[in-house]
């Protein structure tokens, strides 16, 4: 073989003008995805950012009322508001036009309760009743305009719940008695009398099943039908309440005494639901009016001092304050939440609120959150459901959990088959059966995702399910029989026992022991899986062997390039100072391989903790944290791709599963850069070792 040699002082411009070219341009591709990838990371903050921006409220304008009498009861619907005092019902333009003509009242009205919808509006009118609607600037009389007398006498307390298009349900409380009265524009009358004789506060339910009736400390839940009332339960409160609400969807109740506000719901127990307090909402007033928004679980207190505060369900105190004129007596929110009329002193003054996601806060996604009529506070995903008063839970800890468990599993199954098959590859197997195997190993990584996923969620989940018991004792009796092979090996006839070719031997009694391990234990307990009381046919194991699968061909490459690229003089030289192949192995060959075997680890753990089809089709995609090995599970990148199609533009939902992809990739970026550096000390660590060799 002839070696022709460049001679020292050889000098090609073309060749050189083609290596700065392309230098060039390879150093412009890496920095253009270096770029790429900043461009992609920014752009993320950018969509998350308004998350964590604070709630705003500021003046809009002030507006001077006709009517100078003391309001009973106020309205707002975003461009029109109404009012109605003891002399008038009106409806007043918020954008500073002239107010419309005012409604003459038959009669001096006392008290003004709303129903939950706040559509419907029932007077007090000196001890009778009348209903009213605003509709559209109209003042509509849906049981007509005349006052209606109870045959029990004057009411003295009442509350409203709307039940349909045409009906209403009233609770009145008179001299000789609570009765509860149901209604409809037929005239049709149901009347229901409560053994409860007195009470202090009256309060519906929205859909009026429920009704809160507090006397003095004791506070008392009746369930209402159609049929008569019973009591679901009696409360003794700490201190006597001063008044009672109700925030959006019914199921929180806000009971203000001189503690503050506290919030209550029910949790269903032996006995069937029960009231239980959960918090005290931090700085709240123990005099302070109280306001609550129809469609979301936000409340307002105002004070007469002036002080206006924002709550909402999930927050701990206050998420914004502002400081007013004194002198506050009455004030509503808009449907949407995003205006509040105040009025003081013959005066009505507009706030516009900057408080798009209310149920969003950095310590909901991480730590547990007790919500409505769950028994325990817990970390829950449930962004949707049917309900318009549903109230979304966005706790990011199940995602992660399922995340780390499913990569974990998976890393876990595919680490000893790729790096044994890639020890015995580089290190054992005869270079022309290497030729074969290697790339065959390698094509399994060509296999897109959806298949694998597809083959684990239709094929091998039932399958698992069926021979759950051979599947378990699978590793153990697998090992086993590589030891017991390992014994009986020498013992072979020296034309079977050549060296490289063990595997052709070796596959065959581990594919017939597999078969036997997974068939033999189906006919003594068969559907193993379906007997256990929690478990899930797409579970976290199912989920890990189909994940592992496709890692072994990443892992397996990397690792065999990593342990065929140390040195062959090292590998020699143990040889020849009387080291066995399993010694140079594990003490030679293993550590100066090392950098390279932990980038293939943490390669194929990024890769794991990126899958999106394996875990969405092999799991039940359950938000859960809780459940082992038998349990359903949903991952970051999962429940990205359910969600994304289904999430509004814009809304906290969106933003929140943009929040999920920059955490998915600053842990990535994490992982990888502590692995860089781990690689870089081995790769320093075992270099010098070479270099004293």
């Amino acid at each position: 073989m002839s070696i022709t040699r460049i001679p020292v002082h050889f000098s090609d411009s073309r060749r050189r003008a083609i290596d700065r070219w392309v230098k060039r341009v390879v150093t412009a591709c890496g920095v253009g995805i270096l770029v790429l990838m900043l461009l992609l990371f920014f752009w993320l903050i950018w969509v998350v950012m308004p998350l964590f921006n604070p709630p705003g409220m500021q003046i809009v304008a002030s507006q001077q009322l006709w009517d100078k009498a003391p309001v009973l009861a106020l309205g707002n619907d975003g461009q029109l508001g109404w009012r109605i005092s003891r002399d008038e019902a009106r409806f007043i333009p918020l954008d500073g036009q002239p107010a419309g003509p005012a409604l003459a009242l038959k009669g001096k009205p006392d008290a003004v309760v709303q129903s939950a919808d706040h559509n419907s509006l029932l007077l007090n009118m000196q001890g009778d009743l009348m209903l009213i609607q605003p509709v559209n600037g109209e003042w509509r009389f849906p049981l007509g305009d005349r006052p209606m007398h109870l045959p029990q006498g004057a009411v003295a307390q009442m509350a409203l719940a709307t039940l349909g298009a045409d009906q209403w349900r009233i609770a009145a409380q008179t001299a000789t008695g609570i009765i509860v009265l149901t209604l409809d524009k037929s005239a049709h009358v149901n009347q229901i009398v409560l053994s409860q004789q007195q009470a202090d506060h009256l309060l519906f339910s929205p859909d009026g099943n429920l009704l809160y009736t507090s006397e003095g400390r004791l506070l008392r839940v009746w369930q209402i039908s159609d049929d008569g009332a019973q009591l679901r339960e009696t409360q003794t409160l700490v201190q006597r309440p001063r008044s009672l609400h109700l925030l959006a969807g019914g199921r929180t109740l806000l009971i203000q005494d001189q503690r503050g506000i506290s919030q209550w719901f029910a949790i269903t127990g032996p006995q069937g639901p029960r009231l239980q307090e959960i918090h005290t909402f931090d700085g709240s007033s123990d005099t302070a009016l109280i306001v609550t928004e129809p469609q979301r679980r936000v409340f307002a207190t105002l004070t007469p001092e002036g002080d206006v505060s924002l709550f909402a369900s999930k927050q701990q105190g206050a998420t914004v304050t502002r400081k007013l004129e004194p002198g506050i007596v009455a004030a509503a929110f808009s449907p949407r939440g995003d205006t509040l009329v105040v009025e003081r002193a013959g005066q009505w003054q507009r706030l516009r609120l900057d408080d798009p996601w209310p149920d969003f806060s950095w310590r909901n996604l991480w730590q547990k959150i007790w919500y409505e009529n769950y028994p325990q506070p817990d970390w829950v995903w449930q962004s949707t459901a049917a309900g318009d008063s549903y109230q979304a839970k966005f706790s990011l800890i199940p995602m992660i959990i399922g995340t780390l468990k499913a990569a974990s599993l998976a890393l876990l199954f595919a680490t000893p088959l790729a790096l044994a098959a890639a020890m015995y590859t580089a290190w054992f197997m005869t270079p022309g059966l290497r030729r074969w195997v290697k790339p065959g190993i390698e094509m399994m990584g060509a296999l897109p995702s959806v298949v694998i996923g597809l083959i684990a969620g239709v094929w091998l989940a039932p399958h698992i399910s069926n021979a759950l018991i051979g599947v378990l004792l699978l590793p153990l009796i697998l090992a086993a029989t590589l030891l017991l092979c390992g014994v009986l090996s020498p013992r072979l006839p020296a034309r079977w026992r050549q060296p490289g070719y063990e595997v052709l031997l070796l596959l065959p009694i581990l594919l017939a022991v597999t078969l036997l391990t997974l068939w033999l234990p189906t006919h003594f307990w068969p559907a193993m899986g379906e007997r256990l009381a929690h478990y899930e046919q797409r579970n976290l194991l199912v989920a890990a062997l189909a994940m592992a699968f496709a890692l072994v061909p990443l892992i397996f490459t990397l690792s065999e390039d990593a342990l065929f690229s140390v040195p062959v003089s090292l590998g020699q030289g143990s040889l020849a100072l009387g080291a066995t192949p399993w010694q140079t192995l594990t003490r030679v060959i293993l550590p100066g391989a090392s950098a390279g075997i932990f980038a293939a680890l943490m390669i194929g753990f990024g890769r794991a903790l990126g899958e999106t089809m394996i875990v969405l089709m092999a799991t039940g995609n359950t938000p859960v944290s809780e459940g082992g090995l038998f349990a359903g599970l949903r991952a970051l990148s999962a429940n990205i791709a359910i969600e994304m199609p289904e999430a509004a533009a814009g809304s906290a939902h969106y933003r929140i599963l943009f929040l999920s992809a920059l955490i998915l990739l600053i842990f990535t970026l994490i992982i990888n850069t502590v692995a860089e550096v781990i690689r870089q000390r081995l790769r320093q660590r075992y270099s010098q070792h070479e270099g004293q060799g």
